[in-house]
């Protein structure tokens, strides 16, 4: 049954049978088989057939919640099991903003260091992607801001405040200013996030606080783009200042810090609301409580 509802959520997130079969390490007919048989024993359909995938059955839909949570609390079982004859041991799949993802070895460096036997899985992510691989068990946690939007059924630790500073190379507009204010940042020609992700979207909401708009000349969803892009001095671009430190720079490049308002958002660890988590999350979340008394001080 465990392994059914495993091969079931597989399709449920690829929405292909195909493609789920390809991921499971099975033959096509084997999991359409699987699927068949749990509508069996289960006494409904569960997926809406067709020459596709057509989607899931409103049963199907409540059968999924179940599936996830019931191989969820197996898997519990089976870390458990395994922490109790060897000790913690593992992979930990965790996804980051890509404002946070400099910040990732403050948590992940002295976790290894007290479970040597666990591996770790960093990805970049949206924040809402964040939340929807926690949701759906794809990964163990996530790095993303706690105060800006819904959150959903997560615990979280905060671990440290982005604060805003405007990143412009020595000699551009606005670098010998030892503050400036959102509305002359948006003057600049500047370089910035994507739209979805979170990070601009604060930047959005502080500018137009501010009265003005953000004109981005470009756009990117990787922050090297943007560091790249700043270091040519063409380029000027908002950005946290615990990122701007961790990453530094050869060149003359200025942090400075954007006020009216002083604007701070909260980032921290989330994780999926269940009880009991795995013993690696579990630790995970240990690891991130003790950190958060070393990170007050950015908050």
């Amino acid at each position: 049954m465990i392994d059914k509802l495993e091969f079931f959520i597989a399709l449920a997130r690829t929405r292909h049978f195909g493609k789920a079969a390809e991921e499971l390490g099975i033959t096509q007919p084997t999991l359409s088989a699987a699927v068949k048989q749990l509508e069996d024993q289960l006494g409904v359909m569960l997926v809406q057939r067709g020459s596709r995938f057509q989607g899931l059955t409103p049963e199907g839909e409540q059968v999924l919640a179940w599936a996830r949570r019931i191989t969820g609390d197996a898997r519990t079982m089976k870390e458990e099991m395994r922490a109790a004859r060897h000790g913690l041991s593992g992979r930990l799949r965790i996804a980051a903003i890509p404002t946070a993802l400099a910040m990732t070895p403050l948590l992940t460096t002295p976790f290894r260091k007290k479970h040597p036997g666990v591996t770790f899985t960093i990805l970049s992510r949206t924040s809402i992607e964040v939340l929807s691989l926690l949701g759906n068990f794809d990964i163990d946690a996530g790095i993303t801001y706690l105060d800006n939007e819904p959150l959903g059924r997560v615990v979280s630790v905060p671990l440290y405040a982005e604060r805003y500073q405007l990143i412009t190379a020595a000699g551009t507009p606005l670098a010998d200013r030892e503050r400036v204010t959102w509305a002359e940042v948006a003057e600049l020609p500047l370089c910035l996030l994507t739209p979805d992700m979170q990070n601009r979207r604060i930047i959005d909401q502080h500018l137009a606080e501010a009265g003005t708009g953000a004109r981005p000349t470009l756009e990117s969803n990787s922050m090297i783009v943007l560091f790249s892009h700043i270091r040519t001095g063409k380029w000027s671009s908002i950005m946290p200042l615990n990122l701007a430190e961790t990453f530094g720079f050869s060149e003359p490049i200025r942090a400075i810090p954007i006020v009216e308002p002083d604007a701070r958002h909260i980032v921290g660890l989330v994780a999926a609301k269940r009880e009991p988590h795995t013993p690696l999350v579990a630790a995970l979340l240990d690891e991130a409580m003790t950190l958060a008394g070393d990170f007050a001080e950015r908050l």
